[in-house]
């Protein structure tokens, strides 16, 4: 949102105004453009194109220590719907498109305004939370999760997401999504409805750790 004032001692004349409307108009337009091209048509969300330019503008600004504590980070979690092709085999896509917007609706009301949510195609969602420590986003990621499932959606009912999430700032954009995505895996294949931490995973043994090369991620 923006607000312009323009004011001079006299009143404005018509071709005043008509020249004020003109610029604002170009920059209406303009604006509109912008959003466009970086917009989830669907839900309005920020779109994948965006993720890179944002997580770059989050990364860097907290200590990079991931041990437990109460220190603020920055963190990324990849949120997926569960069976989500089922519900569009069942119901229909029209449906499953208001399952969507619904599920950003409630993302929105979840997340403050400094963090960032995008749509990255079909039933995925990545969150970028800002500055706050793990114990926070844990809290933050089950509160969403558990809205999520307690929601009522029209004629579909209940609807669950299944998350994972690492520590933004220890990685590329790739590395970062790749850890968040086994995360996500994991959470998938133990029964979905649940938060999975990246790090509690490869602590636990669960998931060996993915150690970067250059451009190259070794297994």
């Amino acid at each position: 949102a923006a607000c312009l004032e323009i004011t001079q001692p006299r009143a404005f004349t018509r071709h005043q105004r008509g020249v004020i409307m003109g610029v604002f108009m170009v920059y209406q337009n303009y604006q509109n453009l912008l959003d466009y091209s970086e917009r989830d048509a669907l839900t309005g969300l920020l779109n994948r194109k965006t993720f890179e330019d944002q997580f770059l503008r989050h990364a860097g600004s907290a200590p990079a220590s991931c041990d437990d504590g109460d220190e603020p980070r920055q963190w990324l979690a990849v949120i997926d719907i569960d069976h989500f092709k089922a519900i569009n085999d069942r119901f229909g896509h029209l449906y499953g498109d208001e399952v969507l917007i619904l599920v950003a609706n409630v993302l929105r009301s979840q997340f403050k305004s400094q963090d960032r949510i995008f749509r990255f195609g079909g039933e995925e969602f990545v969150v970028l939370l800002r500055a706050i420590t793990l114990a926070q986003t844990r809290r933050a990621l089950e509160r969403l999760r558990m809205a999520i499932e307690s929601h009522s959606f029209p004629q579909v009912g209940r609807v669950t997401v299944s998350i994972g999430f690492v520590a933004s700032q220890l990685g590329s954009p790739v590395e970062s999504l790749g850890r968040a995505d086994q995360a996500l895996y994991h959470a998938k294949e133990n029964g979905r409805n649940q938060v999975c931490f990246y790090d509690d995973l490869v602590r636990s043994g669960v998931l060996q750790p993915k150690i970067a090369h250059d451009e190259v991620e070794l297994f």
